[in-house]
C-alpha cells in the first residue's frame, strides 16, 4: 500500500494544532496532548540521534515518557467526562435504525476451519450428498478462491464477512448452473437453491449447528441500538479507562440526574453564548478565507447556541434516571428562540406553575376500640378536601382490620387528608352512622411513606381515649416538581415578611423554573419567583433574623431574596436545586458554620462530609468541573473520533470503516453539544480512514466519498450543514486531503486485484472509481472532462498490468525457470504462466469488468500491455526451442482459443504477434507432414499386405488418419486471420487429394496384377486382398467428401470444385473399372463352362463320341448323369463368391451394383450361345445344365437383393423362352430324359 508522505511542516502545524488549551494538570501546569496510536507515533517521536543512544539518554527519556502517559491518561479522563454527559443526556441526537447492519468478520482461525470443512466434503468425509456437478463447483471455489493469498489479506485485513464468501459462491454457481442443459421438471432456480443449502450445511459444519442461533441473536443486539450502560461500557474499552475511574466520575458528574444533566447543559450554552460575545468584543476570530466571514461567525455561533437551546426547550420534563428515553427532538427553525439576558421574553403567571399529585392512602386497622360491642359494623372513610370520599369495607369491632387502599388525585401541594371511623346505627330513627373518631394529616411530597399510628380524635365522653389508627399517605412528587419544603424567606419584591412557609421548586420548561410558596389547600401558589438571572450561594447567619438557623440567598440586579433551613442538610439540597435551576456558571461552595451557631456538631459534619467528598472524587474534581468553553473540543473530538475507529475496526464486524449506530449517536451528540464543526469532523475522519486504509485496512469507499462530498461542498461555500464561514485551515487541510485521496484512489485503482479481490466488498471498486472522479473536480459544479478521468484511469490500469504480471511471476517463480532450465523445462513453465494470466483476465472480467463497464477500451488496454510483458517470456522460451519442435502448438492453441473470443482481444497487438511467430512454425509443419505422408504412400504400397485392416489396408488407413490428424489440429489451431486460415484450408484439401488420387491409382494398378493372376475355372475364388483393394477404393471415396472438400462457401468456387469433382470422378471412374474387372472376371468363368458345353453341339465329331460312349456304358453300369457336376461346380462358384464379396466387401450399394452387373452379364453370355444355336437342336445334358445354371442364377441373385427389373430383363425373357421349348422337344423326342429338370418353378426341384 502507499506510504504517506509526510514533511516536517505537516509534522510542526500538527503539533501546534494539538497544542491547544486543554486543561488536564492541575494547576493548569502544561498543556496536555491527545494519546498518539501506534500508528501515529512517526508523527509525534522526537527525530533519531546517534544510532546508539546512551544509557543516560535512555534514563532521561524514562520520566518523560511517564510523563507522557500521565498527560494522556489526564486527556482522556477528561473527554471521557464530555462523553458519559453525551450519553447521559442527549437532546440533540438519536441512536440510527436505518444503517445498513454489519456482518461478522472471519478471521484467519476461521479461515482455516473453512478450508478443512471444504477439504472434508471433497474427500467425501462428510455426510452431505451431492451430485458430480455440485462436486466440481466446489473443488473450483475451493482452488480459486478459498486458497487465494488475495482472499487470505482480506482475511486478515478484517474487510471480509461470511456473506462475502457465500456471495462469490453463489456468483460462480449461478454461471454454472446456467450452462448446464434443461432437465424436465427440475428448475435451474430449484438447483441454485438446493446448492446454497448444501454451501451453508458445509459452512456451517455439524458441531457449529447449535452454536449459530445464540450468535446471531447477540449480533443483532450489539450492531442495533445500545442502552446507556453498554454505551459507558463501550467508551471505557475506546479511551482506556478503568471501571473504578467511571464509577468514581459517574457518581460525582451525578449522570443519573437529569436535572443536573440539564442543569450542566445550560451552564455550558451559557458559557458559549459568553465566549462569542467576547470573541466579537476583542475581535479575536480564526482566520477566514475572507474578512466578511468574521461577523457570519459571531451569528453561526449564537445560532448554534440558540439551535441548543430550542432543542433542550423541546425535550419533555422527566424524571430521568434509568427508565430515561431518548426522545426525538423538535427543533425550532428560530434562531433567537430564547434570549436568557431579557426577562420579560417569558412571565409566568401562577396557573402557569399549577401542579398535579397523586395520593395513596392505605388504611390497615385501628386499636384501643372500646366503646362498640366486640359484633357491631365499623368502618373507615378517607377523603382529601375538596375531593371525593371513599369508604372501606365493614369489619367487626373485636377485629378492626382492612388494608384498604383509596386513590386521590389533587392540586394542592399541601393537602389535608380526612380519615374517620364509623359504627353503624342500630336505633331506627337514626338518620346517619355514629362516629367513632377522626385524624387529620397535613402530607407532602417529602412525607414518610411508611404506615404509622397516629391517634385519633374522639367525641367528648368517648371512652376510647386511646383509640388509635394506623394508615399510610404517599404523595407522590411531579416530574417538574424539583424540591419541596419548608424556609424561611424574605425578599425585595416577594416575600416581603421573614416568615416560614412551604415551598416549591417547579420546572416550567427546560430553561423557565419559578420558586413558589404555597398555602394549605391551595393549588395556585401564594407567591412565585423566576429564577432566571438569579445566582444562589450560601451565606452567613443574618442576627437579625429569627427562625432558621443554615442561610442562603438569591441575588440578582435590584433584588436580593435570603432563605434559611433548619438543617444544613436541607440548605445544602436546596442549594444545589436552585443551582441547577438558574444555570449559573459559579459554583456554590457551602461555607463551615462556627461551633456556636452550630452547638450540636453541625461544622464537624460538614467538615467531615466535604472531606468525604474530596476523597471520592479521588483527583477527579479537576475533570469533573472543567469549563467546557475553555477547551479546544476541535482537537478532543479528533481524538476521540480516532481511538473510536480504532475499536471500531478492531472489533468482530466488518464493519469497513463505518461507526456502529451507538458510535454515530455519541459522536453526533458531542459535536452538536460542543460546537465541534461539521468539516473539522469529516477532514478528521477523512484522514484516520486514508491512514487505515493505506496500512492495508478494507474502507468502504462510499464512506469516503460521503466526508469528502461534505468537505469539498463545505470548502466551495455550498453550507452542507448550514455553516458559511470557511476558514484558512479548513481549506489548506482539505486541499493536502484531496491530494492524499486522489494518490489513494489511484493506487487503489492500480493494485484493483488485490485492494477489491473477487470484486469485494461489492461495488467497491465502482464505488472508488466514482470517488476519483468527484476527487478530480476543480469545484462541485463543474464536472470534470471525461477525457481527463479516462487519462488517470489508463494510466492506473497500466500500472495494474504491471503489478499483476510482476505477482504473477514471482508466483510462478518463472525467472528462475527462464535462467536455468531446460528448453522443455521453459515451454513448460510458460505454457503454465499462460494458463495463469488467462486465469487472471477471466477473473477481471468477470469480477472487475462491471466497475470499468464506462472504458471498455481501458480494460483492453490493460490486457494487451498485461500480454506485453508476457510477451517477454514467451518469445524466450520459444527462442530456446529446437528446431521443428511442435511442443508449442499446445501454448498456440490456449492463447489462441483465450483471445479469440475476446471481441476487443481479438487480433489485437498480442494476437498479431502471436499469429507472427507461428505463421511459420505452422507452414513448415504442414510442408514436413505433406513430404512425409508422401513418403509413407510410396513405402506403404511397396510392403502392403493387403490384409484388411478396419475399413481398408494398412496403409490406406494410416494415410486417411494422418490426413485427417493434420487437417483436425489445423482446425483446432482456430487460426484467427481469415485469409491464412483459408489458405490453410485450401492447401490441406489440395494435399488430400492428391494423396487420395495417388492411393487410388496404386490400388487400382495392383488390383489388376492380382485380378490378372487369379484362375479363369470354377476353382475361381476372390481372394481377401482383392476385396480389401476394393475396399480402400470405397474409403477413399467416403474419406475423399471429408477430406477434400472445403468449407469456405462461394469464396473458392468453380475452381475448387472443379478440381474436388475430379478426384470424385476418378475413384468412381476407378471403383467402375474395378467392378468391370470382377464382372469379366466372373463372365469369363461362365463362358469356361459355356466352352465345355459346346462339346455336345449336335453334329459335331465329339458330341457323337460322346453320346455312343454314353449309351454303350450305360449297359454294364450306372453311369452319373452328364453336365450335372458341371452345374453344380459353377453354382456353387457363384454362391461362394457372392459370399465372399457380400462378407468382406464394406459397401453395400457396391455390391449391388457388382451383383447386378454379372447377373446382366451372365445371362447376356448365356443368351449369345444359344442365338448362337438356334438351328440346332440342344443336347440333352446342355439343356438340363443350362436350366440349372439359369434358374440357381436367378435364385440366388434375387436372394442377394437383384431388383426384379434387372432379373426379368428382355434378356432373361428370351432365354426362358428358348430353354422352355427346347425343354418341350426333348420331353417328346427323349420320353422324359430330362430327369425332372425343368424351367417350371416347383418347390419340389431337388436342389442339386
Amino acid at each position: 500500500m502507499l506510504d504517506p508522505s509526510s514533511s516536517e511542516e505537516e509534522s510542526d502545524e500538527g503539533l501546534e494544532g494539538e497544542r491547544r488549551d486543554v486543561p488536564g494538570a492541575a494547576g493548569g501546569g502544561g498543556s496536555p496532548r491527545a494519546p498518539a496510536p501506534a500508528r501515529e507515533g512517526r508523527r509525534d517521536a522526537p527525530r533519531p540521534g546517534s544510532p546508539s543512544p546512551s544509557v543516560l539518554s535512555e534514563g532521561r527519556d524514562e520520566p518523560e515518557r511517564r510523563r507522557d502517559e500521565e498527560q494522556e491518561r489526564r486527556v482522556r479522563l477528561q473527554l471521557y467526562v464530555f462523553v458519559v454527559r453525551c450519553i447521559a443526556y442527549p437532546f440533540n441526537a438519536k441512536q440510527p435504525t436505518d444503517m445498513a447492519r454489519r456482518q461478522q468478520k472471519l478471521n484467519k482461525q476461521q479461515l482455516q476451519l473453512l478450508k478443512e470443512r471444504f477439504q472434508a466434503f471433497l474427500n467425501g468425509e462428510t455426510q452431505i450428498v451431492a451430485d458430480e456437478a455440485f462436486c466440481n463447483a466446489v473443488r473450483s471455489y475451493y482452488e480459486v478462491f478459498l486458497k487465494s493469498d488475495r482472499v487470505a489479506r482480506m482475511v486478515q485485513s478484517g474487510g471480509c464477512s461470511a456473506n462475502d464468501f457465500r456471495e462469490v459462491f453463489k456468483k460462480n454457481i449461478e454461471k454454472r448452473v446456467r450452462s448446464l442443459p434443461e432437465i424436465d421438471g427440475l428448475s435451474k432456480e430449484t438447483v441454485l437453491s438446493s446448492w446454497i443449502a448444501k454451501y451453508d450445511a458445509i459452512y456451517r459444519g455439524e458441531e457449529d449447528l447449535c452454536k449459530q442461533p445464540n450468535r446471531m441473536t447477540l449480533s443483532a443486539v450489539s450492531e442495533l441500538i445500545l442502552s446507556k450502560e453498554q454505551l459507558y461500557e463501550m467508551f471505557q474499552q475506546i479511551l482506556g479507562v478503568k471501571k473504578l475511574e467511571h464509577q468514581l466520575l459517574y457518581n460525582a458528574c451525578q449522570l443519573d440526574n437529569a436535572d443536573e444533566q440539564a442543569a450542566q447543559i445550560r451552564r455550558e450554552l451559557d458559557g458559549r453564548l459568553q465566549v462569542a460575545e467576547k470573541m466579537a468584543k476583542e475581535r479575536r476570530f480564526p482566520k477566514f478565507i475572507a474578512k466578511e466571514m468574521e461577523t457570519m461567525y459571531i451569528e453561526e455561533l449564537r445560532s448554534s447556541v440558540n439551535l441548543l437551546m430550542a432543542n433542550l426547550e423541546s425535550l419533555p420534563v422527566s424524571k430521568g434516571g434509568p427508565e430515561f428515553k431518548l426522545q426525538k427532538l423538535k427543533r425550532s427553525q428560530n434562531s433567537a428562540f430564547l434570549d436568557l439576558g431579557d426577562e420579560n421574553e417569558i412571565q409566568l403567571s401562577k396557573s402557569d406553575v399549577v401542579l398535579s399529585f397523586t395520593l395513596e392512602i392505605v388504611i390497615m386497622e385501628v386499636q384501643g376500640l372500646k366503646s362498640v360491642a366486640p359484633n357491631r359494623i365499623v368502618y373507615c372513610t378517607m377523603e382529601v378536601e375538596g375531593g371525593e370520599k371513599l369508604q372501606t369495607d365493614q369489619a367487626e369491632a373485636s377485629r378492626p382490620q382492612w388494608g384498604t387502599q383509596g386513590d386521590f388525585t389533587t392540586t394542592h401541594p399541601r393537602p389535608v387528608v380526612k380519615v374517620k371511623l364509623f359504627t353503624e346505627s342500630t336505633g331506627v330513627l337514626a338518620l346517619e352512622d355514629k362516629e367513632l373518631g377522626r385524624v387529620i394529616l397535613y402530607p407532602t411530597s417529602n412525607s414518610s411513606k411508611s404506615a404509622e399510628l397516629h391517634r385519633m380524635i374522639v367525641p367528648k365522653n368517648s371512652q376510647d381515649s386511646d383509640l388509635k389508627i394506623k394508615l399510610a399517605v404517599r404523595m407522590d412528587k411531579p416530574p417538574h416538581m424539583k424540591h419541596s419544603g419548608y424556609l424561611y424567606a424574605l425578599g425585595q419584591k416577594v416575600w416581603k415578611r421573614w416568615k416560614k412557609r412551604y415551598f416549591v421548586l417547579v420546572q416550567v420548561s427546560q430553561y423557565t423554573f419559578a420558586m413558589c410558596s404555597y398555602r394549605e389547600k391551595k393549588s395556585e401558589p401564594q407567591e412565585l419567583m423566576q429564577l432566571e438571572g438569579y445566582t444562589v450561594d450560601y451565606t452567613d447567619p443574618h442576627p437579625g433574623l429569627q427562625g432558621g438557623h443554615m442561610f442562603f440567598n438569591a441575588v440578582k440586579e435590584g433584588d436580593t431574596v435570603i432563605f434559611a433551613s433548619d438543617d444544613e442538610q436541607d440548605r445544602v439540597l436546596w442549594v444545589q436545586a436552585m443551582y441547577r435551576a438558574t444555570g449559573q456558571s459559579y459554583k456554590p461552595i457551602p461555607v463551615l458554620q462556627t461551633q456556636k451557631l452550630n452547638p450540636k456538631g453541625g461544622a464537624l459534619h460538614a467538615d467531615a462530609q466535604l472531606y468525604a467528598d474530596r476523597f471520592q472524587k479521588q483527583g477527579m474534581d479537576e475533570f469533573i468541573s472543567a469549563n467546557p468553553c475553555k477547551l479546544d473540543h476541535a482537537f478532543l473530538f479528533r481524538l476521540l473520533q480516532r481511538q473510536t475507529l480504532d475499536h471500531r475496526l478492531n472489533d468482530s464486524y466488518s464493519c469497513l470503516g463505518w461507526f456502529s449506530p451507538g458510535q454515530v449517536f455519541v459522536l453526533d451528540e458531542y459535536c452538536a453539544r460542543y460546537g465541534v464543526r461539521g468539516c473539522h469532523r469529516h477532514l478528521c475522519y477523512l484522514t484516520e480512514l486514508m491512514e487505515h486504509s493505506e496500512n492495508g485496512a478494507v474502507i468502504d469507499p462510499t464512506l469516503l466519498h460521503y466526508s469528502f462530498a461534505f468537505c469539498a461542498s463545505h470548502v466551495h461555500g455550498n453550507r452542507p450543514d448550514g455553516i458559511g464561514t470557511v476558514s484558512v485551515e479548513e481549506k489548506e487541510r482539505f486541499e493536502e486531503i484531496k491530494e492524499r485521496l486522489s494518490s489513494l484512489l489511484e493506487n487503489q485503482i492500480s493494485h484493483f486485484r488485490y485492494c477489491f479481490p473477487f470484486g469485494r466488498p461489492e461495488g467497491a471498486l465502482k464505488a472508488t472509481l466514482s470517488l476519483l472522479e468527484r476527487v478530480l473536480m476543480k469545484d462541485i459544479a463543474t464536472p470534470v472532462p471525461a477525457e481527463e478521468v479516462k487519462k488517470v484511469v489508463r494510466k492506473c490500469l497500466e500500472k495494474a498490468a504491471l503489478i499483476n504480471y510482476t505477482r504473477l511471476t514471482e508466483y510462478a517463480k518463472i525467472e528462475e525457470t527462464m535462467n536455468q532450465a531446460t528448453p522443455a523445462r521453459k515451454l513448460e513453465e510458460v505454457l503454465h504462466l499462460a494458463e495463469l494470466c488467462i486465469e487472471v483476465l477471466q477473473q477481471n472480467e468477470e469480477h472487475h469488468a462491471e466497475a470499468f463497464a464506462w472504458w471498455p477500451d481501458l480494460l483492453a488496454e490493460h490486457a494487451e500491455k498485461f500480454w506485453s510483458l508476457f510477451t517477454v517470456d514467451m518469445d524466450t522460451a520459444l527462442e530456446a526451442q529446437p528446431q521443428d519442435s511442435w511442443d508449442s502448438f499446445p501454448l498456440f492453441q490456449l492463447l489462441n482459443n483465450f483471445l479469440r473470443n475476446d471481441t476487443l482481444l481479438c487480433n489485437g497487438k498480442f494476437h498479431k504477434h502471436l499469429q507472427e511467430i507461428f505463421v511459420p512454425l505452422v507452414v513448415r509443419y504442414v510442408d514436413l507432414m505433406e513430404s512425409s505422408i508422401a513418403q509413407s504412400i510410396h513405402r506403404g504400397f511397396e510392403q502392403e499386405t493387403w490384409q484388411p485392416v478396419n475399413n481398408g489396408s494398412a496403409t490406406s488407413e494410416d494415410l486417411f488418419w494422418k490426413l485427417d490428424a493434420l487437417q483436425m489440429f489445423v482446425c483446432d489451431l482456430h487460426w484467427p486471420e481469415q485469409e491464412f486460415a483459408h489458405h490453410l484450408e485450401q492447401r490441406l484439401k489440395l494435399m488430400a487429394s492428391d494423396m487420395i488420387e495417388a492411393c487410388v491409382k496404386r490400388t487400382r494398378t495392383t488390383f489388376e496384377l492380382k485380378l490378372q493372376k487369379a484362375s479363369k475355372t470354377t476353382d475361381l475364388r476372390l481372394p481377401a486382398s482383392v476385396c480389401t483393394m476394393f475396399n480402400v477404393l470405397v474409403d477413399a471415396r467416403k474419406q475423399s467428401t471429408k477430406l477434400c472438400a472445403l468449407d469456405g462457401g462461394q469464396e473458392f468456387g468453380s475452381q475448387w470444385q472443379q478440381y474436388h469433382s475430379k478426384i470424385d470422378d476418378l475413384i468412381d471412374n476407378t471403383v467402375k473399372d474395378i467392378i468391370s474387372l470382377l464382372v469379366s472376371k466372373f463372365v469369363s468363368v461362365l463362358e469356361g463352362v459355356l466352352s465345355k458345353l459346346s462339346r455336345y453341339d449336335e453334329g459335331t465329331f465329339f458330341s457323337s463320341i460322346l453320346s455312343f460312349t454314353v449309351k454303350a456304358a450305360a449297359k454294364y453300369v450306372d453311369v452319373p448323369k452328364p453336365g450335372m457336376d458341371l452345374a453344380d461346380t459353377y453354382i456353387m462358384f457363384v454362391r461362394q463368391n457372392q459370399d465372399i464379396l457380400r462378407e468382406k466387401v464394406n459397401e453395400e450399394m457396391y455390391i449391388e451394383k457388382l451383383f447386378d452387373q454379372w447377373y446382366s452379364n451372365s445371362m447376356k453370355v448365356i443368351c449369345v450361345w444359344l442365338a448362337d444355336r438356334l438351328d440346332i437342336q440342344l443336347h440333352i445334358y446342355q439343356l438340363k445344365t443350362l436350366i440349372k445354371i439359369v434358374k440357381k442364377t436367378y435364385r440366388d441373385f434375387r436372394l442377394q437383393g437383384v431388383l426384379e427389373g434387372t432379373l426379368n430383363s428382355k434378356t432373361y425373357d428370351t432365354l426362358h423362352r428358348r430353354l422352355t421349348v427346347e425343354e418341350a422337344t426333348a420331353s417328346v423326342s427323349e420320353g422324359g430324359g430330362l430327369q425332372g429338370i425343368t424351367m417350371k418353378d416347383s418347390d419340389e426341384e431337388e436342389e442339386g
